[in-house]
């Protein structure tokens, strides 16, 4: 009988902790009308905060990636989950903004900073050599997940109770549960469990994450064609979903004369084939070129953004978060695989904290460059075309990529 191997536990650990923290960080929005009563503040004031924290949350990853290369992925995990625990709850005995601005827009931000995909990542690539693909949409699903059950359970918990039990809620779910379960079952390498990586056996010519080769000057990675032609599409990719979709689809929706239920219908639907999108992409990854993927991934992004401006009809509406669900977060395990293929003999830490850092520097974007846009047409229109040609702009560079070299020699 084949043994268990430990590294499904890892992956299973890391699922559920990117499904708590990141899915405090997605519950923001469900706090906003509760903290304009509390405190009198406007939604300008309240979306000052969410700013905050996307600077906060992005100027981090370089530097989780080398704390992570520092003192390990499982440290940065667990105590970066304690962080975004405490804050969420202190937030409880908040009596002014300049508090919330404080404990929100700093101490959750750099916990949730810290507890994402960067620390995440290392672990999936000291632990598989094989099967990295699955285990890499596996993580990701805890994005998704978050999403679906911690967004709306935080709503309901607010319109049943009120916001300062629903932040303690969280706070202690995070502090007394998922913090000592990160803190207990993760390890940083295989060797820590007297195991090896799965498909070591295959891949023996592959080193560990979290350990850069010395002597390879770490400034020669920003001189590679391929961390620009991984970056900036990663940019476009944040700019199209977390920026531009996550705030401004409901409202383009409602602008369109769509219905709540249309609308709810289809934000729901768009969530759910995320989720199937991130496990797909990851199956998918493992037995087919990422850069490829990648393009082809975009190029359906871009397609679906065409669907969207001309959807006046609610089956439209629908059929666009089908297929943008799908797509959505799909664009990230095949582009950290091209990552640790690329940069391998560099620090792969650092590599996905640049990653990430593109990642919500296009966030930032695409939040804000479209609503100056409505503000100055009144619609939406530029804006989605804008974003069908940076993700046009995205699968050009993706196939200008050259395959990695083990790939290529693998099929020769």
């Amino acid at each position: 009988m084949k043994k268990f191997h430990y590294a499904w536990i890892i992956v299973c650990v890391t699922f559920l902790i990117l499904l708590a923290v990141q899915g405090v960080r997605l519950s923001f929005g469900a706090f906003v009308e509760p903290w304009e009563k509390q405190f009198s503040m406007d939604r300008g004031l309240i979306s000052l905060i969410s700013t905050l924290s996307f600077i906060v949350y992005g100027i981090s990853q370089p530097v989780i990636g080398r704390l992570v290369d520092r003192l390990g992925p499982r440290a940065v995990l667990s105590c970066s989950t304690l962080l975004t625990g405490v804050s969420i709850l202190s937030t409880y005995f908040v009596t002014s903004p300049w508090q919330l601005f404080l404990l929100y827009g700093l101490g959750v931000s750099l916990g949730v900073g810290g507890a994402s995909n960067v620390a995440a990542s290392v672990l999936v690539v000291n632990w598989f050599r094989k099967k990295r693909g699955l285990a890499f949409g596996i993580m990701e699903a805890g994005f998704g997940a978050g999403q679906m059950l911690l967004v709306p359970g935080s709503l309901m918990l607010i319109h049943w109770f009120d916001w300062k039990l629903t932040v303690a809620a969280l706070g202690l779910f995070l502090i007394l549960i998922i913090f000592p379960i990160a803190l207990v079952m993760l390890r940083n390498h295989p060797s820590e469990k007297n195991e090896e990586p799965i498909g070591s056996a295959e891949r023996t010519e592959e080193k560990e994450a979290g350990s850069e080769t010395k002597g390879v000057s770490v400034i020669g990675m920003f001189r590679m064609r391929q961390f620009w032609f991984l970056i900036l599409p990663f940019l476009i990719c944040g700019f199209t979903t977390v920026g531009l979709m996550d705030t401004h689809l409901i409202p383009f929706s409602h602008d369109h004369g769509f219905s709540t239920t249309v609308t709810s219908a289809a934000v729901s639907l768009l969530a759910g084939f995320n989720i199937a999108g991130i496990l797909l992409s990851g199956i998918i990854a493992d037995h087919w070129s990422s850069r490829k993927m990648l393009s082809f991934l975009y190029a359906v992004r871009a397609l679906s953004n065409v669907i969207l401006i001309y959807s006046h009809e609610p089956y439209l509406l629908l059929v666009f978060a089908i297929l943008f669900g799908l797509v959505d977060f799909a664009t990230v395990a095949p582009t950290q695989i091209l990552a640790t293929q690329y940069f391998q003999n560099y620090s792969t830490g650092l590599m996905i904290g640049w990653l990430s850092l593109a990642h919500q520097i296009g966030s930032a974007l695409g939040a804000y460059v479209p609503g100056v846009i409505y503000t100055v047409t009144g619609e939406y229109t530029l804006a989605f075309y804008l974003s069908i040609v940076m993700l046009v702009f995205a699968s050009v560079m993706n196939v200008m990529l050259k395959e990695p070299r083990r790939l290529v020699a693998r099929r020769v």
